[in-house]
């Protein structure tokens, strides 16, 4: 396989996709779960299989806006002796290999202990073209937004569905690459419906701000995915239960039913 060397930023590559009328995929996966081996085969899986960008979490032991089955996937990770080390080594290995650009999702205090412009240049080097940090709010972002735009990195921020009008147009006034809405009051996790709510929410955000827009948290199947769509969605992101086909049966079985999956999901919003 010949190697592509992505240097698309979050913004162009949403920039395709709406020059396409299309809606983007951006699964969600957990590093070092089951193993950095397979983490490595899954990003290159989902590249091939309709991921439009993908969001790489960084295994922490404190991870208080994800569910069961993403808390459980980092622990293993830790448990494995997954370090921010071996993390960065695994993008270097395999961005090269990705059209789909890289989104770390990590919580603030890995960033405070390497030092905040050393953690963005080493993840801008190692790759990643965005970041995600839900622990850190908008009051506190200043310095992390500033200096992210400088090195390259793109810090999407999260509206969550009790925010109210006045923050939803200051985050999306805010946020890099695009705006990511949270479908759901609480943690990440799989659901049986998406919340009505987000279709006025993505219609309030739209009005708000001109930059894409993402729906995560909760969206487990092609009918959710085709449904935020049609709703006015330019993104969806899918954690959990891509996450949870991954861990299931050996690695060869949830590469297979990851693959799958996203190929479905895609299909549904093209």
């Amino acid at each position: 396989m010949s190697e592509v060397i992505t240097k698309v930023s979050v913004k162009a590559r949403f920039d395709e996709i709406r020059d396409r009328d299309e809606c983007a995929l951006i699964p969600f996966i957990t590093a070092g779960d089951p193993d950095l081996k397979t983490t490595a085969e899954a990003l290159q899986v989902l590249d091939r299989n309709g991921a439009d960008l993908i969001e790489l979490g960084i295994p922490y032991s404190d991870p208080l806006a994800d569910g069961p089955t993403i808390q459980a996937a980092a622990t293993r990770a830790l448990n494995r002796g997954v370090t921010l080390e071996a993390v960065l080594k695994l993008v270097a290995e395999v961005t090269p290999k990705l059209s789909a650009p890289l989104i770390l999702f990590t919580y603030y205090n890995p960033i405070l202990n390497r030092g905040l412009e050393a953690f963005l240049k080493d993840i801008y080097a190692a790759g990643a073209r965005g970041l995600l940090v839900p622990d850190l709010p908008l009051e506190e972002m200043d310095t992390l937004l500033s200096t992210a735009e400088k090195v390259g990195i793109a810090v999407i921020l999260l509206v969550a569905p009790t925010s109210t009008d006045e923050r939803i147009h200051a985050i999306a006034e805010r946020s890099q690459g695009f705006v990511y809405l949270v479908s759901v009051t609480g943690v990440t996790g799989i659901r049986q419906e998406v919340a009505t709510r987000v279709e006025g929410l993505l219609s309030d955000l739209h009005s708000a701000t001109n930059k894409p827009i993402g729906v995560g948290f909760g969206v487990s199947e092609p009918a959710q995915a085709k449904q935020l769509k049609n709703w006015g969605a330019d993104g969806v992101i899918v954690g959990s239960a891509i996450v949870k086909r991954l861990a299931a049966g050996t690695p060869e079985e949830g590469l297979a039913a990851v693959g799958q999956f996203c190929l479905d999901l895609k299909a549904a919003i093209r």
